[in-house]
């Protein structure tokens, strides 16, 4: 049995058992990446898909994702890769692609547009030792690298994968412990912490998904744009932050999709202290 010291879970894992992600794994007594380079996801996309609004708008990127989730949020878009059943079966059927392999197609794609690679779909930062090999890569290549995650993670793996991130897209779900820890089942301090962090080395933008009873209050929009009104890119650069509407899916059909007025109402509250706000699925 090993601890895994990548998020605040710390999971102590048995010889060839995962842990609560689904990506990570005990062999000889170390932990180690069991989603190391099994591809889910593969194609190039919009840089505002990520989404990214402020880094290079307009061209595209090469998104890469794999398998397993620290968080178990029961409105999962991408629950099949993430943690629903589906996930569990990706592991025997999805293609192994290398470091090398996936910088080269990234290089070999860059004459449609592409700037580099996007770490996404899945949660990147449980496989974090194959974004820094990719990274790292890339980084001698001339090509950029994005990561889409939801920050629960450690600030020792940040710092590991900071000098070759050029941007990150960050969740930051929702400002009450309680909505972390009994909706998302996370750790909402660790975010905070790393969102603190990521600003210092990275290009960062954020983004809210509104879930109606839970997030939606201007109070908590007020002071979770406060927060964030603090932080600042390292050009000096106001943090962008996308609030998004959410939709039914998965294990949260009990409610309706987010009313657009309300998205919109709550982008108005957040304007009272960020430059950049966004609205999307709206």
């Amino acid at each position: 049995m090993a601890k895994c010291e990548v998020c605040f879970r710390h999971c102590n894992i048995e010889e060839g058992r995962l842990g609560f992600c689904g990506g990570r794994t005990v062999k000889d007594g170390v932990v180690s990446p069991f989603n190391y380079g099994k591809i889910t996801g593969l194609a190039l996309d919009p840089i505002e898909k990520k989404p990214l609004a402020r880094f290079f708008p307009g061209s595209l990127i090469l998104s890469a994702g794999s398998f397993g989730c620290n968080l178990r949020c029961p409105f999962c878009q991408n629950y099949d890769i993430s943690w629903g059943d589906e996930a569990k079966t990706f592991a025997e059927r999805c293609e192994y692609v290398s470091p090398e392999e996936l910088v080269d197609v990234a290089i070999k794609t860059q004459s449609k547009g592409n700037i580099g690679i996007a770490f996404t779909y899945n949660e990147p930062l449980i496989g974090y030792e194959y974004v820094l090999d990719c990274a790292s890569l890339a980084k001698k290549s001339g090509l950029k690298t994005v990561m889409v995650t939801n920050g629960t993670a450690e600030i020792g793996i940040l710092k590991k994968l900071a000098p070759y991130i050029d941007a990150m897209n960050i969740d930051l779900k929702g400002f009450t412990d309680d909505y972390y820890s009994n909706v998302l089942g996370g750790n909402r301090q660790q975010v905070l912490d790393f969102i603190t962090e990521a600003v210092k080395s990275a290009h960062v933008e954020l983004t809210t998904l509104i879930i109606p009873g839970e997030n939606d209050s201007e109070e908590e929009m007020r002071k979770l744009s406060a927060w964030v009104a603090k932080l600042k890119n390292p050009d000096s650069e106001s943090i962008p932050l996308h609030i998004s509407r959410f939709f039914p899916r998965f294990h949260m059909t009990d409610r309706d999709a987010t009313p657009v007025k309300t998205v919109y109402r709550l982008a108005e509250v957040a304007r009272e202290n960020l430059k950049y706000v966004y609205t999307g699925n709206c």
